[in-house]
């Protein structure tokens, strides 16, 4: 019905007109040539097309660094240097975030609200007067704090968070638990904030300048290190960092990783300098805390006081006085081989032990429990480095000590049985040797190191229910 023209003319139909291939137009191959010398393009394009060259060279030059390579990825990134482009890029990028996570952090206004309303809407238990919230409690409370406090909050009312507190008969958690764990998080995500800030090269680490700097923002904020004078600041920053380094980088690299420096015992010991200081504290109390002003200048004393002649570190000799001299001389000198970096030839104070080497000393015998001390002492222990102690070591270790016992005035005793007596105490998985994993596992390895190197040590092992009796007495009176 539609085979008609349109003009009325019932003729065929007019044959499709045929278009010539592109490259067969002259103007076509003209204007290829034209745009491809470049000579009629405007700047922006110029720009486009070199741009467009120097990617390919990269892509090129980096596909075929890869084929040269082989297999094996890359695992180095050299970081960019001081004031280039891709430093200034990354130091605004880290500002910016740190600023951002900074305030969605809960301020001290914030957690006051919260407290207001938790205890506004919690319920009180008639058996033990402590103050609870069940589930329903819990999610009625987070939406009174978002409206109070904002979104920011919301994060701490979840239901996987409800789940970590222990709950009565009712479901119920107390709230006391819940706050303090908000408080605790805050806290130490505002610490994360402030060391990433004063990482410099932003590589999770902190050398010992950056922890100092951390240590040194934190004492207007710490009501037992307010009154500090302002010439003691530096030594006491020098002395608490390298409590962190000593605890936080057991391989002695120069850096101790953030996260681990947040999950230590150390910032935590650091974090109760906050408290006011009661005056019914007694030094010996306040010397027990390794961050506290009367700790921190013992330690300069007691190093002062050992520096006979004022030379700015410690010989083996001088190092004999320590702790009244009750520590044996074959532990000295092996502190000397093990933990104390010699000399240049011909120096006068060659193989003598500075500031720094004295810190880790006094650390490791404040804390012989701890995996760390036991660790340093392990090393001096190990008289042929071989890993493990066997009875001829035990019996050359206790000689020592028992040579001071006897000058001392006490009993007779006799070597074999103090060496059966260890092997007893540490139970070995060896029954002829004593690793350093067994020290740990016996839960006693601080005692046995006392044992072997301080006369004191041993004397308060040997009295130690007499010492027990003594401590429960005051007690029942």
């Amino acid at each position: 019905m539609y085979s008609g023209s349109s003009d009325g003319e019932g003729g065929h139909e007019a044959a499709p007109k045929k278009i010539p291939p592109a490259s067969s137009m002259p103007w076509v191959r003209n204007l290829r040539r034209f745009i491809g010398s470049g000579a009629g393009l405007g700047s922006e394009a110029l720009m486009e097309l070199e741009t467009k060259r120097i990617l390919l060279e990269i892509f090129k030059e980096r596909q075929q660094k890869n084929a040269e390579a082989g297999s094996i990825p890359s695992f180095y990134k050299k970081k960019p240097e001081e004031g280039s482009i891709s430093h200034r890029v990354q130091r605004l990028a880290k500002y910016r975030f740190l600023k951002k996570q900074s305030e969605l952090l809960l301020n001290a206004d914030d957690l006051d609200a919260m407290w207001v309303c938790l205890r506004e809407n919690c319920v009180i238990d008639d058996a033990t007067g402590a103050e609870k919230m069940n589930y329903e409690d819990f999610c009625h409370i987070a939406s009174v704090c978002a409206e109070q406090i904002g979104p920011k909050c919301r994060r701490f009312f979840s239901p996987s968070n409800f789940m970590k507190f222990e709950k009565d008969e009712s479901g119920r958690i107390a709230i006391l638990p819940f706050y303090l764990y908000v408080m605790r998080t805050v806290s130490l995500t505002q610490a994360r904030i402030d060391m990433s800030e004063l990482d410099e090269d932003s590589d999770g680490f902190l050398q010992p300048h950056e922890m100092e700097a951390y240590i040194r923002g934190l004492i207007p904020n710490l009501a037992q290190l307010r009154d500090m004078p302002a010439a003691f600041v530096e030594m006491y920053c020098r002395i608490a960092a390298h409590k962190f380094f000593f605890f936080c980088d057991p391989h002695r690299r120069g850096k101790a990783c953030i996260k681990k420096v947040l999950l230590s015992n150390c910032l935590q010991e650091l974090m109760e300098l906050h408290q006011e200081s009661e005056e019914e504290v007694t030094d010996t109390e306040q010397a027990e805390n390794w961050f506290s002003l009367t700790s921190a200048q013992r330690i300069c004393d007691m190093f002062l006081a050992l520096d006979k002649d004022t030379s700015g570190s410690l010989s083996k000799q001088e190092l004999k006085e320590y702790a009244d001299g009750t520590l044996t001389e074959i532990f000295i000198e092996r502190v000397f081989d093990e933990h104390v970096r010699r000399g240049k030839t011909g120096a006068r104070n060659a193989r003598e032990m500075d500031f720094e080497s004295f810190l880790d000393f006094v650390l490791a015998l404040e804390n012989k429990d701890t995996p760390e001390g036991l660790t340093y002492l392990f090393r001096c222990l190990d008289l042929q480095g071989r890993g493990y102690l066997t009875t001829a070591d035990i019996h050359t270790l206790f000689r020592d000590v028992h040579q001071k016992w006897i000058e001392g005035g006490n009993y007779e005793l006799c070597i074999e049985d103090v060496r059966d007596e260890i092997w007893d105490m540490v139970k070995p998985a060896d029954p002829l040797r004593i690793t350093l994993n067994d020290l740990l596992t016996c839960k006693q390895g601080g005692t046995v190191a006392s044992m072997l190197i301080d006369v004191r040590g041993f004397w308060a092992h040997d009295n130690r229910e007499n010492l027990l009796q003594e401590e429960e007495e005051p007690e029942e009176e």
